[in-house]
């Protein structure tokens, strides 16, 4: 066969009409071997003796599309000092677009000598382990554009490919749980209905299912296990054929924007699927370890690992770091993806050992031409000391708000002295975000998210209860900041499923009704329960596949109707924080852009915010109010609302504010039944225990 010298650039394997180029970083390698495979499995190697830059590349005329091929990798086997070279080891490519096949669990995958961590196994591993396929990068896009919806006017709806279509009865069954049934009519409709603008999608990289998790007849269904930062996982396609599988993911992509939905990605650059010292050699570790991983200091055989599985991507390498911000253009430029959220976003910023926002992965963020301009959004944590970093990134990030999900849970359960604290939240979270220039939108707001209960469990369960994952329960958070209202799981007392629904109908509110960019994990409008399994990343079964079949379809048209209501009225969407100095409201006189009321109707004092057992609350947002302007540079108006809450065991008598404020008030939402669908200034609401009532005072709009 023959072998051109090729270009080092661009990294990977790109077809021509005429061949493919392949390209692959190794700095420390003494010899690179491309693996090409026939249908039947024949190899046929071939040496690339040209090398730029640490770069070694190959042209192949003749070879094109389809085409699967891995990389041998020869060099110095010398773990204790960073060295795992081994050639007998198929690698993939790391720049690889699709990847084929699986990883067969033994010895053949592992570099070293079971017991034996510093001797080298020398087993062909090509016959256990994934492949790399060169793939056409065509694709008819039909003139696609992204929504590019702005952050203030964003609802995310978290969700998981195959969790939230495998048991969708309208959705083909041989489409079940792929690309494809995510753009589904079906799934598409109820989107919409939810008022959803965003989909942020758990990890679609190619990710390996452990060896560990496969010993108990379980899997990696989150997927926070990543080999392939440019493929999308060949599981979640409803095809065999890996250039197809490309195609599915972006014909997903393209139906999704034709209905004025965004995809966002959740990626896991913070480490691979390769784990510790002890793991296996799929791909990074036996093309450069020392270059791709985070090493110890003084004790290159172990890693740095910051986020609980073995190693962390080694940011201050400039190729490491190349690598991601490869991957984040093509996703953008080639997949038409509209944002990342990036799991433990905080190892990214790790230099040496202190989180930085000025480390160098932001600072090339901040001037990439494409990466700068879609949604980034952060998982501001990591394991590591001083990991915690909520409020702490840069300007053009938006964070997990962390402290919005456990204030709201700990104020519907009835906590004390967090009166204030919610009241925080319920507005932006200006005490995190407004001192670094940013605004309400920095703020993604969730009550649930994938790691932990649902929305139908938190209300279900005191404790985790995570024996199917095969780890005595030991696994999984145990603060919860949950509440079951007396009995642990499914009951058939009437009281309590009433207070439960009540409750979720609360979290639903003030999730969708809160300043900042609400996220909803799939299913939980819908009632969908894990059974108090809070850790259920090892769980691809129908505990955590949605139950359509099973939904509340209330709760879904409950939360249709508060989408409409923020999606219709900009008051619950603000661009800039309250500052809570007067407005002028023409004859009416002047009343504060956001105020905030005691049941009896008096402004609240300082000796009630530090009370410390205040669970009643109100808030009055002034649509006159707004200092922001639309599209076409005029003033942004709307109708005033007020907010009543309460979180006590006790019903609360409400008095509505003077006519200053207005003289009627309309019912918008109530989670709990009230007297009249309106009210007049200074009628008495009574406000049951545990409920939110938000009325609007018509006509300013």
């Amino acid at each position: 066969m023959e072998l051109w010298p090729g270009s080092p650039h661009p990294l990977g394997a790109h077809a021509d009409a005429n061949g493919t180029n392949f390209a692959l970083f190794s700095d420390g390698a003494e010899a690179v071997h491309l693996c090409l495979f026939d249908a039947d499995g024949t190899e046929t190697r071939l040496q690339l003796t040209e090398v730029d830059g640490y770069v070694w590349h190959g042209y192949l005329p003749g070879v094109g599309p389809g085409q699967h091929y891995g990389y041998s990798v020869d060099g110095p086997w010398d773990p204790a000092n960073g060295l795992r070279f081994n050639a007998n080891k198929l690698l993939l490519d790391p720049y690889a677009r699709a990847i084929a096949g699986a990883v067969t669990w033994g010895q053949p995958v592992y570099a070293y000598q079971f017991g034996e961590p510093l001797t080298r196994n020398d087993d062909d591993s090509a016959s256990h382990t994934y492949r790399s396929v060169v793939v056409d990068a065509g694709f008819d896009w039909q003139g696609d554009a992204g929504p590019d919806t702005p952050y203030h006017q964003s609802v995310i709806y978290e969700a998981h490919v195959k969790g939230l279509s495998k048991l969708h009865p309208d959705v083909p069954e041989h489409q079940r749980g792929s690309y494809a049934a995510v753009a589904h009519p079906a799934v598409v409709a109820h989107l919409k209905n939810l008022g959803v603008t965003a989909v942020e999608l758990m990890p679609v990289h190619q990710f390996v299912q452990d060896d560990s998790l496969a010993a108990k007849g379980l899997r990696n269904y989150w997927g926070y296990n990543t080999i392939g930062f440019f493929a999308p996982h060949n599981e979640y396609a409803s095809t065999a054929d890996p250039c197809d599988q490309v195609r599915e993911f972006k014909g997903m992509v393209r139906e999704l924007h034709r209905n004025g939905l965004e995809v966002i990605l959740d990626v896991v650059y913070n480490h691979t699927a390769e784990g510790n010292h002890l793991g296996p050699t799929l791909s990074f570790r036996g093309i450069d370890n020392d270059a791709y991983y985070r090493l110890m200091d003084g004790d290159k055989e172990h890693y740095l690992d910051y986020t609980g599985t073995g190693n962390s991507l080694n940011v201050r390498q400039p190729h490491s770091l190349q690598l991601i911000m490869d991957s984040l253009r093509y996703w953008v430029t080639e997949m038409h993806v509209d944002g990342f959220r990036f799991d433990l976003a905080a190892t990214l910023a790790r230099e040496f050992y202190d989180v930085d926002k000025l480390s160098s992965f932001f600072e090339m963020v901040q001037q990439d031409p494409v990466v700068s301009r879609v949604k980034l959004i952060a998982e501001p944590w990591d394991l590591g000391p001083g990991g915690y970093q909520v409020g702490n990134f840069p300007p053009q990030w938006t964070e997990w708000n962390g402290k919005f999900r456990d204030t709201v849970r700990d104020f519907w359960r009835g906590e004390s002295a967090t009166l204030g604290e919610f009241a925080s939240r319920l507005t932006g979270s200006s005490d995190l975000y407004e001192h670094s220039g940013r605004r309400p939108v920095a703020s993604i707001n969730f009550v649930t998210a994938h790691d932990g209960f649902t929305l139908a469990d938190l209300v279900s369960y005191n404790d985790k209860h995570n024996e199917a994952n095969g780890e005595e329960n030991r696994d999984g958070e145990s603060n919860n900041r949950s509440w079951n209202l007396g009995v642990e799981g499914p009951t058939e007392d009437p009281a309590v499923n009433a207070l439960r629904a009540r409750q979720q109908r609360n979290f639903l509110t003030t999730l969708l009704l809160s300043q900042g960019v609400p996220m909803i994990l799939h299913g939980d409008e819908l009632g969908r329960t894990q059974h108090g399994n809070n850790n259920a990343y090892a769980q691809d079964s129908a505990l955590t596949w949605i139950n359509w079949d099973a939904a509340d379809t209330g709760l879904v048209e409950f939360v249709a109707q508060l989408a409409r209501l923020r999606a219709g009225h900009p008051v619950f969407r603000r661009r800039r924080f309250f500052d809570g100095r007067p407005v002028e409201r023409g004859d009416d006189g002047a009343l504060p852009d956001i105020a905030w009321l005691r049941p009896d109707a008096a402004a609240m004092t300082g000796a009630d915010w530090d009370s410390g057992f205040g669970r009643s609350i109100g808030v009055f947002l002034n649509g006159d109010g707004l200092p922001e302007c639309d599209d076409r540079g005029r003033p942004v108006v709307d109708d005033s609302f007020l907010m009543l809450f309460n979180a006590g065991d006790d019903p609360v008598d409400f008095t509505l504010p003077d006519s200053g404020y207005a003289e009627t008030w309309v019912v918008e939402i109530h989670t709990d039944g009230v007297s009249a669908d309106t009210f007049t200034a200074g009628n008495v609401v009574v406000l049951a225990a545990r409920s939110t009532l938000v009325l609007r005072a018509p006509g300013r709009s």
